[in-house]
């Protein structure tokens, strides 16, 4: 778009909201978000969503402009008339946003750009688990029972296209009544139920209950894979969040986790 080269204008407003990237409101004739990143390879993945998401007329922001490899990578694009959605209606506005953009196919699992693809959804899921061990070798045994899980599944997932960072801020009201999903950076192809047990994670839940309230009920797995991405989410941030109140309540909760299925284990053989 002629005019916006990934420059921060003079007139330009900050609303970086404490992430490690920065987000600018740009004014002007036609009104804009830029966004800079600390990693290319998430400036890259949120472009490519944003590309994909208008191909399908999905609920997101356009996309104007990008150069992922400059320094620093950024993205633009079209600022919303929109305000966050109140805390207590989320789950019930959520619904029909998120069934749309679990309708859009996916051609892989994992990243959509600026990262390793995999040809299962078990591959990325043990990948993941991997890194996590690594970032945190204190937490490898967690690591090695949700290893055990996924490998007991059988995998006969299909790749849809997930948010994979769901959260109050992130879903939008226009005044006409549109519900819009934002902020893509994390978005991957994968397990649709992925989406709710990071979303039990981001509402700070104890257990992943209230989010199974925007599942397929009619498939009967898939209460337990809701909890076991709940798991495997709560790992990803023991391991690998900065902020260690959330590092910390991460571990918490795992702890509680272990403790509780050792619980129902013990009352069932005695």
């Amino acid at each position: 778009m002629n005019g916006i080269d990934g420059r921060v204008p003079l007139s330009a407003r900050e609303i970086t909201t404490g992430q490690a990237n920065h987000v600018w409101s740009v004014d002007g004739p036609t009104p804009y978000i830029l966004k800079h990143y600390s990693d290319p390879s998430r400036a890259a993945n949120e472009a490519a969503a944003l590309r994909l998401l208008a191909t399908h007329r999905a609920p997101a922001p356009q996309l104007l402009a990008t150069s992922p490899y400059d320094t620093p990578p950024w993205i633009a694009q079209t600022a919303l008339r929109a305000n966050p959605v109140p805390a207590d209606n989320y789950l019930e506005d959520l619904t029909e946003p998120l069934a749309a953009v679990h309708r859009i196919p996916g051609t892989h699992f994992g990243r959509l750009a600026g990262a390793r693809q995999h040809r299962s959804w078990s591959d990325y899921l043990h990948d993941r688990l991997h890194a996590y061990a690594t970032a945190a070798p204190t937490l490898r045994a967690t690591a090695q029972l949700l290893h055990q899980e996924v490998e007991a599944d059988e995998d006969s997932i299909q790749p849809v296209l997930l948010h994979h960072d769901l959260r109050p801020g992130h879903l939008l009201r226009e005044p006409a009544g549109s519900r819009l999903l934002v902020d893509w950076e994390l978005a991957i192809f994968g397990d649709k139920r992925s989406d709710l047990g990071r979303l039990a994670v981001r509402l700070e839940l104890d257990d992943p209950t209230p989010v199974l309230a925007l599942a397929d009920r009619s498939d009967p797995t898939t209460e337990s894979r809701v909890h076991l991405y709940w798991h495997i989410h709560l790992l990803a941030d023991a391991a690998l969040s900065r902020d260690p109140v959330v590092r910390n309540r991460a571990a918490k909760r795992l702890t509680a986790c272990a403790t509780g299925q050792s619980r129902d284990r013990d009352a069932f053989t005695t």
